[in-house]
């Protein structure tokens, strides 16, 4: 990896609502998945011809908060058996090199509210997702996770599995304090990249969070890193909308996205994210294929 970027796509989701897919509240990126897939292969393929090096599954909102208790139990493993198949197809046809799958792993029981987490419950759903996504993925994505206990969590449900985890928290951005990030759990960073450490992952990453609150954590995961034995990768992929209410859960609402993080705003945080160990970038919600084909540009 030395030397250069791995480059990840963008959000899902938004992208989804912008090419005209089936998308509303509560089910969101899922709806797609479940009445018009063929929207989810082409946004994949969109953010392979950008320049993509991985290509994360439409999974995130194949969760009990987005798509229900009862849908979720009769058709959650084959969801994500679909958003798996339909990725890996499109990584198959990667222009004639190679892209990886990415199983995305969220949180569980709704975004950005780490409060919420039931570690009684949570085995049972990870479970129905790993299963439906194993045969596709190249590699374990836990993404916004908001507390080291879903990390854990993540981790545990993949015992026994060879295949690389990436654990990516989601960072409080609100009031952000740039000295001391913190998860949106409130535990620091330092403490949180200690813990996917130990837990194994192959790279720490923070995602869905402000671009302004990235340096500072990757900083500070850079120099907690430097103290562990082994190859840990670090990372970022943010979003382009505004500061949510800590009260308030992801993809609650579809929230107006900022102005200045076209495709050269973004590019010149990646530059920063760069500066301070990152190897692996992308973008989350809002951010599209026209960002990473930017990225794919600046760093061949």
């Amino acid at each position: 990896m030395a030397g250069r970027i791995t480059l990840l796509d963008g959000g899902m989701g938004r992208e989804l609502k912008r090419m005209g897919a089936p998308f509303r509240q509560p089910q969101w990126s899922a709806l797609a998945l479940m009445e018009a897939p063929d929207f989810v292969s082409k946004a994949h393929a969109a953010f392979i011809a950008a320049g993509a090096e991985v290509v994360t599954t439409n999974s995130y909102a194949v969760v009990p908060f987005h798509i229900g208790r009862d849908r979720f139990a009769a058709d959650g493993r084959m969801l994500a058996e679909r958003a798996g198949r339909l990725a890996r197809a499109a990584a198959d046809d990667g222009a004639g090199r190679k892209v990886l799958v990415a199983a995305s792993l969220p949180p569980l029981f709704g975004s950005y509210r780490p409060d919420l987490f039931d570690a009684a419950r949570a085995p049972e759903l990870l479970r129905t997702l790993i299963e439906g996504l194993s045969p596709h993925a190249d590699l374990w994505l836990a993404e916004t996770l908001g507390s080291i206990a879903e990390a854990a969590a993540v981790n545990d449900a993949l015992a026994g599995d060879a295949r690389p985890l990436w654990i990516s928290f989601t960072l409080a951005d609100e009031r952000p304090e740039p000295a001391d990030p913190r998860l949106r759990s409130g535990e620091p960073v330092a403490e949180a990249v200690r813990a996917a450490a130990r837990l194994g992952a192959a790279a720490v990453l923070f995602n869905c969070s402000q671009p302004e609150v990235m340096a500072p954590a990757l900083e500070i995961a850079r120099d907690t890193l430097a103290a562990q034995d082994g190859a840990i990768e670090i990372g970022a992929y943010a979003n382009a909308f505004q500061p949510k209410d800590e009260s308030t859960q992801a993809n609650e609402e579809v929230s107006d996205l900022r102005t200045d993080l076209d495709p050269p705003g973004y590019l010149g945080f990646a530059r920063d994210w760069m500066a301070r160990g990152a190897t692996i970038v992308g973008g989350c919600c809002g951010i599209g294929p026209e960002h990473i084909a930017a990225l794919r540009a600046a760093f061949p």
